[in-house]
């Protein structure tokens, strides 16, 4: 018994190395893509702005603004609350005074910054 043991070994291993003995794999494609040129036409995709800076401020009427700054330094997000709604304020270039629809405006990017929100005067903040 001892004997057949590897003989069985060398016959089933030759037998399983005669499997699929094809010379290279066959690659069937799908049909082709409808919007490929489509797809090859389109403009560049532009990702929106990331979050740059998150600051709190403090203002002269004891009120508190949450405004998150983007990466692109035209555009940011003023909250009355911490977890209020957001209104997204913009600005013609960097640099300039983001403004919204109906008087919000943020006027600065530093540490201390003026804030307008309807129904109030413009007021100095600080972080």
């Amino acid at each position: 018994m001892k004997y057949y043991l590897p003989l069985i070994a060398v016959a089933s291993l030759t037998m399983l190395s005669a499997c699929n003995k094809s010379d290279e794999p066959e690659v069937v494609g799908g049909p082709a893509d409808p919007m490929a040129a489509q797809l090859a036409n389109a403009a560049p995709v532009e990702l929106p702005p990331s979050v740059k800076a998150n600051k709190q401020f403090r203002c002269k009427d004891n009120s508190l603004f949450f405004v998150d700054y983007m990466s692109d330094d035209k555009s940011a997000i003023l909250r009355t609350e911490k977890n209020g709604a957001p209104t997204m304020l913009k600005a013609a270039e960097a640099g300039q005074p983001f403004t919204a629809e109906g008087g919000y405006e943020v006027k600065g990017s530093g540490n201390d910054v003026t804030i307008t929100v309807p129904g109030k005067s413009a007021q100095a903040c600080h972080v």
